[in-house]
């Protein structure tokens, strides 16, 4: 029988490296990790999702292919998992499967955002109930359908004494505001880019897939006059609730500023840095938080250089990664998806209103049970 309290977390962000897996036991008040595994991407696969994400010939076909393909790489995530833990896969409850976003429209008359990654497919190959599609009801009550983590973040970091960020440094960069007063709502938003574009330029120019603990940037200079054009997009000026992706902030986006300088490129990844530690800040700042505890998780915590301008710009803060309050930084999005799961199955909401703007709190996603054990 399934131990109820154990759970799997699958996700990809916009880097599309590939997928982050956790197992997770939700027993005690602060979840225990008890394995984590990255499933890389083979190259194909990653360039296939990359040029999906644009708008392209013969879209349908292609995404339908590749929703089974990045559905079986899912369930191999899952099942390595497990395997390299000991863990028997009959102990998990369920799987909570973010899948991978190749699209997010929140500003159309008719609002879309698509995660491919076919959950039926998870739960036969995997014989687990697998809990998926977990943004769209959201956006259905009128939501953004993003971000998810905030609900996670007050439930792991909200203190009764200190108002709190949390800042997640992904790909896209999410602050989660949380108030000491637990009667004021919890707020967060999309605040821009934090990593999605120091990794596309350096991947194009130094052919790494990231910029180690930001030493390249950090041997550059900030071009004043790029950094104010990128910092006058209008999406900073978004009142929120709001929500964004590399979709927007993307090279194309980048290359359209690009085109009347004449720049290195390592003065351009170190412009880019900055336009991240100055549009979180800016954020953190407008939300009334500059001087709180700032718990740092996701990828970008090991971006020393970012870490160090973001600390210049808010300099009352405490900057802290959440390794300090008992949660590794890189598997907190993972954690959050099979917590989200285990929300569901429990018939409990996964958003907060008033952070993704939708009219009331929902049950997120769709259960797709595991296959019968009798025939």
């Amino acid at each position: 029988m399934p131990n109820r309290s154990v759970y799997v977390g699958l996700i990809s962000g916009t880097s599309m490296d590939g997928i982050d897996a956790v197992a997770v036991d939700f027993s005690s008040p602060q979840p225990h990790l008890l394995a984590t595994h990255v499933e890389a991407y083979p190259a194909s696969l990653k360039a296939s999702l990359r040029t999906l994400c644009l708008p392209g010939n013969n879209e349908i076909d292609r995404m339908g292919q590749l929703d089974r393909e990045v559905g079986t790489i899912f369930s191999a995530a899952c099942l390595n998992l497990l395997a390299k833990a000991g863990i028997n896969p009959e102990a998990i409850n369920a799987i909570g499967s973010h899948g991978q976003t190749i699209r997010h429209r929140p500003y159309l008359d008719h609002p879309f955002t698509l995660q491919i990654g076919d959950p039926n497919t998870i739960a036969e190959l995997t014989g687990l109930t697998t809990v998926a599609d977990l943004r769209r009801r959201d956006m259905a009550a009128g939501g953004q359908g993003a971000p998810l983590v905030p609900a996670l973040h007050q439930a792991l970091f909200q203190h009764r004494e200190n108002r709190r960020i949390v800042l997640n440094l992904g790909g896209i960069a999410n602050i989660t505001c949380l108030p000491a007063d637990t009667r004021e709502a919890v707020t967060g938003y999309d605040t821009g880019p934090a990593s999605t574009l120091l990794d596309r330029w350096i991947e194009q120019h130094q052919g790494m897939t990231c910029d180690d603990q930001g030493e390249w940037a950090r041997s550059g200079k900030v071009i004043d006059e790029l950094l104010n054009e990128l910092l006058a997009d209008p999406y900073f000026r978004l009142p929120p609730p709001k929500s964004t992706g590399s979709e927007h902030f993307s090279l194309d986006w980048l290359g359209e500023r690009l085109a009347k300088h004449q720049l290195a490129a390592v003065d351009v990844q170190a412009t880019l840095l900055e336009l991240s530690a100055a549009s979180i800040a800016r954020a953190i700042i407008r939300e009334g938080y500059a001087a709180s505890e700032i718990l740092v998780c996701g990828g970008g915590v090991h971006n020393r250089y970012l870490l160090e301008r973001l600390s210049v710009h808010l300099p009352e803060a405490r900057l802290a990664s959440t390794a300090e309050y008992g949660v590794d930084p890189d598997w907190v999005e993972a954690i959050t998806f099979a917590w989200l799961a285990k929300r569901t199955l429990e018939g409990l909401s996964g958003n907060l209103a008033a952070v993704t703007g939708a009219r009331h709190e929902v049950v997120l996603g769709g259960i797709y049970p595991a296959p019968s054990r009798t025939r």
